[in-house]
């Protein structure tokens, strides 16, 4: 990668252009130009990137694009050809990553408090029974016994 890098930055100062004119000319941040031309392939993110990068930088700089990027196929071919079987076997198992817990009151599931259900249907129940108590006690104080019948006062106003 450095031979390349060195082809752009030849490329570059024999045009009389700088860094910093360039970057602006192809939309490109100058920290990236200088590590395309340094050789650090490492401080970009994703390798498709790079592989724009050289193409735009080196047609710019009138260079022969597909060649430079025929170049660099070969270095990566190299380099990722050095890298042993297990280490690409262990970066292609999925990795199982566990959900995060999260602390928010909004977000976080909230626990069946059984307690309080069940002292709801106590209070219900007692309601319950108090109203049919009253029903009851209410239609016996309307009861009359008469000649050994029971015989129902009715109230009215």
């Amino acid at each position: 990668m450095n031979e390349i890098g060195e082809k752009l930055r030849e490329a570059r100062e024999s045009h009389g252009v700088s860094i910093e004119e360039a970057a602006e000319d192809l939309n490109i941040r100058p920290t990236q130009l200088k590590n395309l031309e340094d050789g650090n392939i490492k401080e970009f993110k994703d390798i498709f990137y790079v592989k724009f990068f050289i193409r735009d930088y080196a047609k710019y700089l009138g260079l022969d694009g597909e060649k430079i990027l025929d170049d660099f196929n070969e270095f990566l071919f190299d380099y990722t050809s050095r890298i042993p079987l297990d280490k690409i076997k262990e970066a292609s198992e999925p990795v199982v990553e566990e959900p995060k817990k999260v602390a928010s009151p909004y977000t976080k599931p909230q626990k069946e408090n059984f307690f309080m259900s069940y002292k709801l249907v106590y209070i219900i129940i007692v309601i319950v029974i108090i109203i049919i108590g009253y029903l009851v006690v209410s239609s016996i104080k309307n009861e009359k016994i008469v000649d050994g019948n029971i015989a129902y006062q009715y109230i009215t106003e």
